[in-house]
């Protein structure tokens, strides 16, 4: 379900206002039998006002960005980590993972780590198992982040299918050189640069940690 944007209504408040304001100047001038000096000065002021509030309604509706729109995940929530993990390794990967889910629009978390997945956080799909496809190879061979901002007009979120269907935005962030952070959000446009920031150091914190 698609929330609708929280500041439609600020927005759209003084475009609404101005043209109230006109409307009543009209009417109040064309009911006068008998317009006065004091009275024309008053349209004149009305009229100044109206105009004012109509352009500042126009400039917030192009200058004042709008809140992305987000739709609940389709899947179950979920913290799985692989058995076979040192009990540091598993304290890190929950600490990191709390952190992104808490801090950023992030909803669904996995962390893949030399051909295993080590962590499934968050909104999980039914399918556990990590197949890389070219997106996923090209950040493991390229070691740098690719940032999916809208994943239903790329072609390649098909190979994405270990994350709820109806994921946003999609950042693979490299984990060192032998694994990836896949962050899957449940509104497009949503990480800013300084998500993208804080993202890239915990996954060097990340590579640190699994590479001991």
């Amino acid at each position: 379900m698609t929330k609708s944007d929280p500041n439609r209504i600020l927005r759209r408040l003084p475009l609404a206002v101005g043209g109230l304001g006109a409307v009543l100047l009209l009417i109040n001038r064309l009911l006068t039998p008998e317009l006065t000096e004091s009275q024309a000065r008053g349209d004149v002021v009305g009229v100044i006002l109206s105009a004012v509030l109509i352009l500042t309604g126009l400039i917030w509706q192009q200058v004042q960005p709008r809140s992305p729109d987000t739709v609940e995940l389709i899947g179950e929530s979920g913290f799985v980590l692989a058995a076979d993990l040192p009990e540091t390794v598993k304290t890190e990967l929950a600490w990191a993972s709390h952190l992104l889910l808490t801090n950023t629009v992030t909803r669904s978390l996995i962390v893949y780590y030399q051909g295993k997945v080590l962590l499934r956080r968050g909104i999980l799909a039914a399918k556990a198992e990590v197949v890389p496809g070219p997106i996923l190879k090209r950040v493991l061979a390229t070691q740098k982040p690719i940032y999916l901002v809208a994943l239903y007009v790329y072609p390649g979120r098909i190979e994405f299918d270990y994350l709820p269907e109806n994921t946003q935005g999609v950042v693979c962030q490299p984990i060192g050189d032998q694994g990836v952070l896949i962050l899957g959000a449940n509104a497009p446009r949503s990480y800013t640069k300084q998500d993208e920031q804080w993202i890239a150091g915990i996954a060097d914190k990340l590579a640190v940690t699994l590479q001991e």
